[in-house]
Parts: C-alpha cells; structure tokens; sequence
C-alpha cells in the first residue's frame, strides 16, 4: 500500500488527542476503581475494540490478519510487558506524591526513544530532528517542573520520584521501539494490517498478564473493575482508538518522531485542563508550550 507522507502526522494527533481524553476518562474513575483499576481499563476493556478494528481494517482494504512471525511476537512483547512495567513505575513515583517530577521525568522518552531507536533498528535520524527532540523534550520539562512556591511536600524532588520517572520513561521508550519493530517485523505490505495486528496482539498480552496478576494478587480489584464495566467501556473504546492511531503512525514513521510530535498531548491537556477549570495560564507554562510548539514545526520540516 502506498502510503502518504502526511499519513504520520494526522495518525500522530489523532493518537494525542484521543490519549488527552483517555486520560480524562480515567481519572473520572480514579473514585470507582483507585488509580491502578483506572490505569488496567484501557487494556483489559480496550482489547475487546481492538479486535474490532481488525475486523473493519480487514474488511475495508480486503486483506486478512498478519500472522505474527517469531520476530514480531517476541518484539510485541518486548512493547506490551515495557508498557505495563512503565504505568506501573508511573504509579510507584505518584505514590511518593510526586506527580509534577514525574510527569517531566517521563517525558524524556522521546530522546530514550530516538538513542534506541538508533540502537535496535537503525533509525537515523537528521540533526534538526534531534534538535527538534531536544527543543519539544526540554519544553515539557519547563512546563512540568515544579516551582519553589508550589513544590510538593513529602520530599517531591528527591531522588526516588526522578530515578522512579526517568525509569517509566526508559520502558516506555522500549515500548515505543517493541511495537515499531514487531510492526516492520511482520514484513506484511498493508501497513494498516501489520499495525492493526500488532495492536490486538499486544493487548491481548497485556490483558493476559494483568488479568492473572489480578487473579492471583489483588481479587478484589478485579471485581470492582468488571462491576464498573459500564463505564469502563467507553475508556477502554477512546484508549484503543488512540492506540490504533500510535500503531498506525509507527508503521510509517520512526517511533522518535512520532513520539515527539505525540509531545502536543500536553498542549492538549493544558487546552482541557485550562477549559474546565477556568483557570489561568503561568509565563512558564506559556514558554513550555512555545518550545513545544517551535520543536514540533521544525520536526515537521526535516
């Protein structure tokens, strides 16, 4: 299938967008479930949708699922299990109260990516894309660090909190390359396709491994969760649509570039945030979304 150079972008803010509301939603059940219930929705209710969207891609380019080859599903799990280690990480860090550190912390992923990248495929990429990274990475960071007047208490900037973040950000960068590798690995010319099919077999393996770990630790949890599954369904459907779009992205582009401009998902955040709050917008926090910004249109250009 041929595909259209902008393809990466419109997938890539479509997955951003999509992952802003995901967000939202789940926090909404934060009070239903707790914050580890509301993070395992949009695997476990996700891959339900996920299947769906094989169906419709297969019927919509009259193709037939990829079949994994040994390659791809061992790079799917690489990027499934990552993705879970990370969200769990994420969790230890806001545990120590620490929310502001590690959302900075965790938004060095781009970089992780673009090293790794290079490192497990060869993924080259031009000076003015690294700088790009770079520009949108330090960006999220000035948006996301704490001031002295507002820095959490309970000893927030300590060194566990960032060794916790930096962590989430490693596994999500491997993440980010596992699924990009197990998608190239298929070798499958319907980009839709292999991506689509990636997708379904990485959740499928998230929600194996979440179901048992819940099974045999933390019961229940997972009573509460399929009690709440109607309202867990609508999560779930928005946390698969913004993956099916991630999933597309890096079947086209290299995972460092799609990852930095996937960056604006904090532009959106502050957008909704701002909106249903009414509240105001710092000098910082206007500087930050600059440097996104500038980092994105020169990423754009390259």
């Amino acid at each position: 299938m041929a595909v259209p150079p902008w393809l990466w972008i419109v997938a890539t803010l479509l997955a951003a967008g999509g992952q802003t509301l995901r967000n939202a939603m789940q926090r909404d059940l934060v009070d239903t479930v707790g914050t580890a219930g509301a993070t395992y929705v949009r695997f476990l209710f996700g891959f339900p949708f996920a299947i769906l969207f094989l169906f419709l891609t297969a019927m919509a380019t009259h193709a037939s699922p990829a079949f994994p080859t040994l390659a791809a599903f061992g790079w799917t799990v690489v990027g499934a299990l990552a993705q879970v280690m990370a969200t769990a990480l994420m969790l230890a860090a806001m545990r120590e109260r620490s929310f502001v550190v590690t959302t900075a912390y965790t938004k060095t992923e781009p970089v992780q990516v673009a090293l790794f990248g290079l490192v497990f495929l060869g993924d080259r990429l031009p000076r003015l894309a690294i700088a790009a990274i770079l520009i949108a990475t330090a960006g999220v960071m000035v948006m996301s660090w704490p001031s002295r007047t507002k820095a959490e208490p309970d000893g927030a900037t300590s060194w566990q909190p960032a060794i916790l973040g930096l962590l989430a950000a490693t596994c999500f960068a491997f993440s980010a390359i596992g699924y990009r590798a197990g998608i190239l690995a298929l070798e499958n010319p319907n980009f839709l396709i292999a991506a689509t099919s990636i997708l379904v077999l990485g959740l499928f393996i998230q929600t194996l491994a979440i179901s048992a770990y819940l099974t045999l630790l933390d019961r229940p949890l997972l009573t509460a969760l399929l009690a709440a599954w109607r309202r867990s369904l609508f999560a779930g459907f928005i946390g698969a649509f913004a993956s099916q779009f991630w999933f597309i992205a890096f079947a086209v582009d290299t995972a460092a570039r799609v990852r930095t401009l996937g960056l604006v998902e904090v532009i959106f955040a502050q957008i909704v945030t701002r909106r249903m709050f009414a509240q105001g917008t710092s000098a910082r926090e206007i500087a930050g979304m600059a440097m996104i910004a500038l980092g994105v249109v020169i990423l754009l250009n390259t």
